[in-house]
């Protein structure tokens, strides 16, 4: 698995790549990750290949991997089946590079609206165009692409990406559950009894966090949980909001469990992972009508949609929702029970046995290496080769269709 994001990053690319790795571990599947920037060098006994990396102005945490030759070498070394290219930009797209001189299937997941977010920063303004003509590069050379939301496929599709799939994002449903909510932290956030609504996430200007700002007045308490550089200048924004800070695992499951209502502000989601964890924790939500929060949030049933270039729509769904108690719990009770079947090993599962044995039999019996490595020994003391040089499936061949599991990624 190739990742432009890992740990000790928090994020929704290096929570998928951990999930998925997580997932192949426990179905017996030996992995090899290469990732971006400084952190450990294994995962639960999985060795982690760090590659150079450098800190994008204003986002410094988030590592941005170079080109290393020692990709190549350690993919020829590994000879894994297939190639997992999660969220390629420059260290994915030279893992690409690799995979196919070394005859490897691809398939990549995409999972960043990079040109998005690189809109919302003067600095990088105007090189969106150059950023999805890079993108559409890359995924038109994988085997497969995965896009997690009908928004994102559409956006692909309309790009010019070919072979376009969709596969979404699990959630943890024994971490965030309804029964985690504390009415200790309720009453220490709003004493009065007032509802609480909050927003979980990244504070950062593609986030667009200040649209809370609209529920000023409104009758509820805000929560702010997460950090990032706007933080500063958010509490300046919205004076009366309590700023909680990065939380994680239990105590960020209490949180969302605890809310009354959960909203996301950003319109750049491919997915939106956070409204999916609040439905689990039994919240009513409400998003953009843009982006992956169409395909949660069913407006009416399991939340509401705003308009994000529309003044006042926001304001407008988290009023109806604190004046309208009983649909609120409606709502929230229909969002639990539709994420009831996103479990990740579900989810990795269906990556595993559809996506991966699709590519696997399509891809891998004809396909050969574009160059060999040379100084590379493979098993036998020649030169390392594509899937039928020591990668296996769980019957010895490299694809036997969908049944088949493959045994290596990278």
């Amino acid at each position: 698995m190739v990742a432009e994001s890992f740990l000790p990053q928090i994020n929704g690319v290096a929570n998928t790549v951990r999930h998925v790795a997580d997932r192949l571990l426990a179905r017996g599947h030996e992995l090899l990750i290469i990732a971006a920037g400084p952190g450990p060098d294994s995962y639960q006994g999985v060795r982690v290949l760090r590659a150079r990396s450098f800190g994008i102005p204003g986002y410094k945490e988030f590592p941005v991997g170079l080109p290393d030759p020692g990709i190549e070498r350690a993919m020829a070394e590994f000879r894994p089946a297939l190639v997992h290219l999660a969220s390629p930009f420059i260290l994915g797209a030279y893992g690409l590079r690799a995979a196919r001189r070394l005859g490897l299937p691809t398939v990549a997941v995409f999972q960043t609206d990079i040109a998005g977010f690189a809109r919302q920063y003067p600095w990088f303004a105007k090189t969106d165009r150059a950023v999805w003509a890079w993108l559409r590069r890359t995924h038109s050379r994988v085997d497969r692409t995965l896009a997690p939301s009908s928004a994102s496929m559409a956006q692909l599709v309309q790009a010019g990406v070919p072979r376009v799939h969709h596969w979404g994002r699990g959630v943890n449903l024994d971490l965030f559950d309804p029964g985690h909510r504390s009415e200790q932290w309720r009453r220490e956030i709003s004493p009065d009894g007032r509802p609480i609504v909050g927003y979980v996430g990244r504070l950062a200007a593609e986030k667009k966090v200040r649209r809370l700002a609209e529920l000023a007045g409104l009758n509820c308490r805000l929560v702010v949980v997460g950090d990032g550089p706007d933080r500063v200048s958010l509490e300046h924004t919205l004076p009366d909001a309590t700023f909680l800070g990065m939380r994680r695992g239990a105590e960020l499951a209490s949180i969302f469990a605890g809310l009354d209502v959960f909203v996301h502000t950003g319109e750049h989601e491919t997915f939106c992972q956070t409204i999916q964890e609040a439905q689990a924790s039994g919240v009513a939500t409400v998003g953009p009508a843009a982006g992956g929060p169409l395909d949660l949030i069913h407006p009416g049933e399991t939340g509401l949609l705003f308009e994000p270039g529309q003044a006042g729509s926001l304001r407008d769904a988290v009023s109806f929702l604190l004046d309208h108690p009983d649909a609120r719990a409606s709502m929230a009770a229909r969002g639990l029970l539709r994420v009831q079947t996103r479990t990740w090993p579900a989810v990795v599962d269906d990556l595993i046995d559809r996506h991966y044995a699709d590519v696997l039999r399509e891809v891998a019996p004809g396909r050969q290496p574009a160059a060999q490595l040379t100084g590379t020994d493979g098993p036998a003391g020649g030169p390392a080769s594509g899937p039928a040089a020591g990668s296996r499936t769980a019957t010895g061949r490299a694809a036997t269709g969908r049944a088949a599991r493959v045994r290596r990624v990278a």
